[in-house]
């Protein structure tokens, strides 16, 4: 999500050697693969690949209650590997990402994917497709907070600092760091995106060289790779397994990320850097800290001990504050991938009309992906700054992480179902064979990270349902306003039909009405004949569309087909990922016969003033909340990206 969405590497690429003929393109599909492949190490991997941090300890802390002890160590590791093994590999690098609309993923890609096998938008799509994007967003929030506090209290374990790094300290660092990572937001990271991958590169071999001699003298601790120690762990604690889980959960936070910029990257890169370089890395890591915990135990004689920081502990003394520095680079590094897909999400959100319009500005001129939104920004922003100020440390964001992403990986997982059972064509007892399992451990991590709702967990849940209501409120006062609007106004034929019994007075030039409704006369058009009483000598009804694909063929983006001698009807075609821009797309019509001058047309827009309707509507608190978003909407101008001095808003009143 930081550069241009390069074009998904094909499988014959990585599978089978090229032609004899065609060494050329045997050698570009290499030369695309291994950048596309750091590129996404860089900005995939970083929620992931920085769970190390805070992960096995908070894990290990909740099952040694009194001390740890290598009955918890050995019971963590393994459920720590086999979470990465069952939950990242199987489910998402294997089978998620073959489940890709158009070569994109992400929850409300997958959304759409389910809408278009269903043949409509149903009720339990939809409410999938916004409770998955909300519970996005409040992991938006919580991972730049709990990633940078989790590096920056390694400067704890540095010996020249640790009497002089407070709690307050840490805070202090975390905000100016996390504000300067929004404060640079609206500059764009073009400039800065190269060095993600290197970067991550670097600190994944980092933690795994920094492990591994840990494992050599612990060799005992490889016995964790089985999962007896797993199962046999949660059959022996019980309930405390059971809360154990929630917190072995933050191993596989940055899962979601494999699926959702499949589409900048392409699946193979993906997986190749998933399999050969980032799992193996953590696999070691989380290994390493198991035996550094046994090292510790024995040379406590086999008593148990208290809390460590693993991580920075198990690392040399000599290259800790180093250690402390690359990690804090890797945390601002998956911040800023979170904060990216948060703008994305926004993106598709406000396509697929579940978001008002906001402002989008793009900080590149050739990467598509590159775009700023400063509500959002604002909105996380503020959102992590109050995370921070309330929970002080890693260890209490931990009980506040996990729900928001156990909830968001139970809607993928159903909305799966439904195209694996409707698009796939796969026979019932087929499909839940394949998603049962996959559904079953997701609610599992789920119902165990719903354990900490009293310990902050209930954070993200309330932020989640906030914007549920926010997205579905939109959706279906906007329905209400459609609904409206159609019985208001006249049938187009109808009312072409009248100008011709009555002609107005003609002016010359031409008019675009932009309208939802194609088949009913837009209100600008009305309006402006009622005040100015005239009527161009061209005149364009455009509509928009939103498809549920990500993107559309620039021969598939403009339809245009002639009413009468006065009008003509042009419908704009856009993907759920792109971003609409009517002057550019207007361009393509000149090929399909319909010519005209940009400088001399006229932009019509009918901006609606929505007020309550006492009697009808959503409810007392919906309709202001409706209204509310309404007003507050981006200019249309802005939004399709209409030369400013060539639109005429043409007001009107609208009760809902």
């Amino acid at each position: 999500m930081t550069g241009e969405p390069p074009s998904a590497a094909p499988s014959s690429a990585a599978a089978t050697p090229a032609h004899p003929a065609k060494p050329a393109s045997h050698m570009s599909a290499h030369m695309r693969f291994w950048p596309m492949a750091v590129g996404a190490i860089g900005v995939v991997f970083g929620d992931i690949g920085t769970s190390p941090l805070y992960a096995f300890r908070l894990a290990l802390q909740q099952a040694s209650g009194d001390g740890v002890h290598a009955d918890a160590v050995f019971g963590v590791v393994s459920l720590a590997l086999w979470a990465l093994i069952l939950v990242v590999t199987v489910k998402y690098v294997i089978f998620l990402m073959r489940a890709d609309n158009k070569g994109e993923g992400g929850v409300l890609a997958l959304m759409a994917l389910a809408q278009n096998a269903m043949g409509r938008r149903t009720t339990l799509v939809f409410v999938l497709g916004v409770a998955g994007a909300a519970l996005f967003y409040g992991d938006s929030i919580i991972t730049p907070a709990i990633s940078v506090l989790s590096a920056v209290e390694g400067l704890k374990t540095v010996p020249a600092l640790q009497n002089s790094v407070s709690e307050s300290v840490e805070i202090i660092l975390s905000l100016v760091i996390l504000g300067g990572l929004f404060f640079a937001q609206s500059r764009g990271t073009a400039k800065v995106a190269v060095l993600f991958g290197p970067i991550l590169v670097f600190w994944f071999l980092c933690i795994a060289a920094t492990a591994a001699p840990h494992i050599l003298h612990q060799p005992g601790i490889l016995l964790a790779i089985s999962p007896t120690y797993a199962v046999g762990f949660l059959v022996r604690h019980g309930v405390v397994s059971f809360m154990v889980l929630g917190s072995v959960f933050l191993t596989v936070t940055g899962a979601e990320a494999l699926y959702a910029d499949m589409g900048h990257f392409g699946r193979w890169p993906i997986q190749a850097a998933w399999l050969f370089l980032a799992l193996p890395c953590l696999i070691i890591n989380y290994l390493g800290q198991g035996a550094f915990a046994l090292e510790v135990l024995h040379r406590a004689g086999g008593q148990p001990v208290g809390d460590v920081d693993w991580f920075f502990q198990m690392t040399p003394e000599v290259v800790r504050a180093p250690m402390v520095i690359l990690a804090t680079a890797a945390t601002v590094i998956a911040s800023q991938a979170v904060i990216t897909g948060a703008y994305s999400m926004t993106q598709q959100a406000m396509q697929l009309g579940l978001l008002p319009r906001m402002i989008v500005r793009r900080t590149s001129e050739t990467a598509a992906g590159q775009i700023y939104l400063p509500q959002i920004n604002m909105f996380l922003a503020v959102g992590v700054v109050l995370l921070i100020a309330v929970f002080k440390n890693s260890d209490n964001l931990g009980q506040a992480y996990g729900l928001a992403v156990t909830g968001t990986m139970v809607v993928t997982t159903s909305l799966a179902f439904i195209v694996v059972r409707r698009r796939w064509r796969w026979p019932l007892i087929g499909a839940l064979a394949l998603i049962a399992p996959m559904w079953s451990l997701d609610v599992t991590f789920l119902a165990a990270n719903s354990l900490k709702i009293l310990s902050g967990a209930a954070m993200p849940l309330v932020l989640g349902g906030a914007l549920f209501l926010i997205m579905a409120t939109w959706v279906r006062g906007g329905d209400l306003l459609t609904a409206k609007v159609r019985r208001d106004t006249p049938d187009l034929d109808d009312f072409l039909g009248m100008l011709q019994a009555r002609p107005p007075h003609r002016v010359t030039g031409t008019a675009v009405y932009l309208t939802a409704d194609p088949d009913h006369a837009p209100g600008a058009l009305l309006h402006n004949l009622k005040h100015n009483k005239v009527l161009h000598q061209q005149n364009i009804i455009l509509t928009v569309e939103t498809t549920d694909t990500p993107r559309v063929p620039e021969d598939e983006r403009v339809r245009c087909e002639p009413i009468n001698d006065d009008f003509k009807r042009v419908a704009v075609k856009y993907g759920f990922m792109e971003t609409p821009n009517i002057p550019k797309a207007m361009a393509a019509c000149r090929k399909q016969g319909l010519v005209f001058d940009v400088l001399s047309t006229s932009f019509f827009l009918g901006r609606k003033t929505v007020v309550a309707n006492l009697r009808k509507g959503l409810g007392y608190w919906q309709d202001r909340l409706f209204i509310l978003l309404a007003k507050n909407s981006a200019n249309p101008t802005d939004f399709y990206q209409i030369p400013p001095g060539r639109v005429l808003e043409m007001g009107t009143q609208v009760s809902v």
